[in-house]
């Protein structure tokens, strides 16, 4: 707590903490320039990175910025600056009084359809802006979505997007991302870079957490999980209401079936207008994957085992390139969190 009080780039005064992880932490501060609280984010540097890997984390802090100052639009996070602090790249946001989806999610358990339908169509609409100026958030989950307190739906946290027309940071075989929340696309190797379809496949896995209190795929491990999303079918909602068609046409395994943000956008603002009686009638439910049956025990065995190969392989290059980002494992949550903090359960082992 030495940081409390500090002055940062001559201009923010840090007044609280008010989230900490494992890429960073989180200031409620004071611009003295303009009298006005902000939120500064900090970048932690583990000690055992090298010198490339640093300059990759210092280049994906600069681009979370530009990614979120590249989109206009009330629920996207407004970055205000970003300044050099004793070496480290600082992002300066707005501060907004609030509590993320993932906290309320574990206070308070599943959602109301209608309350998931109004932060869901926020969502939408902020990946749609994002996705019309050329940018994929790529970590869409409840941890990122913050729920302000004059019921502002804002999401957060690009520092793992990409613009188009940008150089990757990832190399070859590894996965950012985090695991409960990523398209089925993302964990295969044989195809080009994921599109928009993936930031709508999380969404999707954020509605249905939203309403059942627990994510569509969740197992003990990562490994599981992985599998589980690549090859296995979801439990069907019990509490989603009218949500169920919207969720299920989000959860699409082969992305180029999968429900865009514009049409999530209007079928979830209509939910909340009150003029869909019921979404069914409106969305023709879209054919999911089926896994095909094998004549014999023997059979199902085999192919599980190449299944099983498979997702091994995705998962291994990533946890052993080092940016497998898990959910943001804050401590000193508050209702008052910023942009960029988040908490979340703690993830699947590995």
């Amino acid at each position: 707590m030495s940081d409390l009080g500090r002055l940062v780039a001559d201009r923010y005064r840090l007044v609280e903490r008010v989230g900490r992880g494992g890429m960073g932490t989180v200031w409620r501060a004071e611009d003295e320039l303009l009298g006005r609280p902000v939120a500064v984010k900090k970048l932690l540097v583990p000690p055992h990175l090298n010198d490339d890997e640093i300059e990759t984390l210092y280049e994906r802090t600069r681009r979370e910025a530009r990614s979120a100052a590249r989109i206009t639009h009330p629920h996207v996070i407004v970055v205000h600056d970003v300044v050099d602090d004793e070496g480290l790249p600082c992002i300066v946001m707005e501060y907004i009084p609030s509590v993320t989806l993932g906290d309320l999610l574990k206070r308070k358990g599943a959602l109301p359809p209608d309350e998931a339908a109004r932060i869901g169509r926020g969502m939408a609409a902020a990946l749609r802006a994002a996705h019309d100026a050329g940018v994929l958030h790529r970590d869409v989950k409840p941890a990122n979505v913050l729920l302000g307190n004059d019921g502002r739906i804002v999401l957060t946290d690009f520092g793992i997007a990409v613009q188009a027309g940008t150089p990757s940071l990832t190399r070859t075989g590894e996965l950012v991302g985090s695991i409960q929340y990523l398209a089925p696309e993302r964990l295969r190797t044989n195809i080009a870079e994921p599109g928009p379809a993936c930031d709508l496949w999380s969404l999707g896995a954020t509605l249905y957490q939203a309403v059942e209190g627990r994510p569509p795929f969740g197992r003990d491990t990562a490994i599981e999980t992985a599998y589980a999303i690549a090859t296995e079918e979801y439990p069907p909602p019990r509490n989603a209401g009218d949500l169920g068609p919207v969720i299920e046409g989000l959860l699409v395994k082969e992305p180029g079936g999968r429900m865009d943000a514009h049409e999530a956008e209007r079928l979830l603002g209509g939910h909340t207008a009150g003029t869909v009686t019921a979404l069914g009638d409106q969305l023709t439910r879209p054919h999911r994957a089926e896994v095909p049956a094998v004549p014999s025990r023997e059979g199902r065995r085999g192919r599980r085992t190449v299944l099983w190969g498979a997702a091994a392989t995705a998962l291994a290059a990533a946890v052993t390139g080092g940016v497998l980002l898990w959910p943001w494992g804050g401590t000193g949550a508050t209702s008052a969190r910023p942009a960029g903090a988040s908490a979340s359960s703690p993830p699947p082992s590995t």
